[in-house]
């Protein structure tokens, strides 16, 4: 069937070697497509079959002054989430990535699933603006470290213009 893809991480990959591994399938995958909401389904659906020990793996678009849902793997989420709002609003409104080992000492934390222990929010910048933010959540405490936050925020700024 054309169009068809199969992505499979390698069972004894490093940290650094998976994320390279996501890295060239979500470029393959979202390469020569330009609509952001079919990128962002496809990105949502490698992550989460990429990354182990998640329980959410989405897309917050911007949307005027709010992040609005967008494409993601896990249980039902949060529509709206205002800028500087719980980990994702604060991502939008600071432009950087956030790290939260442990989501209910963040003060502001919009507990969307009350599994959820860990947090990592990269910003999707393009055009020199942020047009979404990724969201990657575990119920696993200090999940996500800095090997973390090197993979995603070189996934995002490899992919960026494709979901925008």
């Amino acid at each position: 069937m054309p169009g068809m893809f199969d992505f499979a991480p390698p069972a004894d990959a490093d940290k650094a070697a998976l994320y390279d591994d996501l890295l060239s399938a979500a470029d393959a995958l979202t390469a020569g497509e330009s609509d952001a909401i079919a990128n962002m389904a496809n990105v949502s659906a490698l992550i989460w079959q990429f990354l182990p020990d998640l329980n959410w793996a989405g897309f917050y678009r911007m949307a005027g002054d709010e992040l609005v849902l967008g494409p993601f793997q896990g249980k039902t989420a949060c529509i709206r989430i205002p800028l500087g709002k719980g980990v994702c609003g604060a991502a939008a409104a600071s432009g950087e990535t956030q790290l939260v080992e442990d989501v209910h000492a963040f003060p502001g934390h919009i507990a969307c699933d009350a599994a959820s222990a860990s947090e990592i929010v990269v910003p999707v910048v393009a055009g020199g603006r942020i047009v979404a933010v990724l969201d990657l959540d575990s119920p696993i405490r200090a999940r996500f470290d800095d090997a973390d936050k090197a993979g995603l925020e070189a996934l995002i700024g490899r992919i960026a213009s494709r979901l925008n």
